[in-house]
């Protein structure tokens, strides 16, 4: 219960009768004015208030629900994404969306206005990106076995790069079926190597798509995604390139 003065107003104040709905009195918060003489929700009659503490407090008018109904936060549709905060690389881009009705009365709250998720954008003012933004493809090493290794033309051999994992998604954690089962081992700050055979190598080229072969160095940051489930991808650093892959074998993978 409320004590018997409020915000320089006493119990001689003058008042109204009637409940929530006769009176118009419907206030937001707590407000020692919004009080009225009527039957309260506990079948006693006395002074009863119609502001949104009643509910708290326990001395609402009979009818308070009925004059000041809960209202929940509206918002509008989401805005059209926002182009990525830097081109050419893995970042971020943005979408946001507006209120347009406050809750009142213990309504539902407002969800969040700002949405964030990752982004790539494959072309700048200069043209197309380099090849290491395009995220590389991979599978389980097992998979090599059962690959028809093309014949390979102008003595073009395979190799391995070692990678060292600096982000995933929670969704490789999240793979349980029998061909994604692999994917649960893939953990942040593990080192791993993946095969680059012949039938991967890119069109043409003697490197596979996605292994940062082209760009002449290693200890950069690349992309990967794991075939057979899209959402699970990640960042990989580039340690070294090597003849053959030497790691264990669930963390042996091979490009697609």
């Amino acid at each position: 219960m409320r004590g018997a003065t409020y915000s320089g107003c006493s119990l001689s104040c003058q008042r109204s009768e009637g409940g929530c709905q006769d009176t118009g009195l419907c206030c937001i918060g707590q407000n020692q004015s919004c009080i009225t003489e009527d039957w309260r929700k506990d079948h006693s009659y006395g002074e009863c208030y119609c502001d949104q503490a009643c509910k708290t407090t326990s001395d609402c008018c009979h009818d308070y629900d009925l004059a000041c109904p809960a209202v929940s936060c509206v918002v509008s549709e989401w805005s059209m994404w926002s182009g990525c905060l830097e081109p050419c690389k893995p970042t971020m881009h943005t979408r946001q969306r507006q209120v347009i009705q406050e809750a009142h009365n213990r309504g539902e709250p407002c969800p969040s206005l700002h949405q964030t998720a990752g982004c790539a954008e494959y072309h700048d003012q200069h043209g197309p990106c380099l090849q290491f933004l395009v995220p590389a493809l991979i599978t389980t090493g097992g998979y090599g076995s059962a690959r028809k290794k093309r014949e390979i033309l102008d003595n073009i051999t395979g190799y391995c790069v070692e990678f060292k994992l600096t982000s995933l998604t929670a969704d490789c954690q999240r793979s349980f079926s029998l061909h994604t089962r692999w994917m649960r081992y893939l953990k942040e700050g593990h080192q791993v190597c993946v095969e680059c055979q012949p039938p991967a190598l890119a069109q043409g080229q003697r490197y596979c798509s996605g292994d940062g072969e082209n760009m002449g160095q290693d200890s950069m940051s690349l992309q990967w995604q794991a075939v057979g489930n899209s959402r699970c991808r990640g960042l990989w650093r580039r340690v070294r390139r090597r003849d053959s892959c030497s790691c264990p074998t669930v963390h042996s993978f091979l490009f697609i």
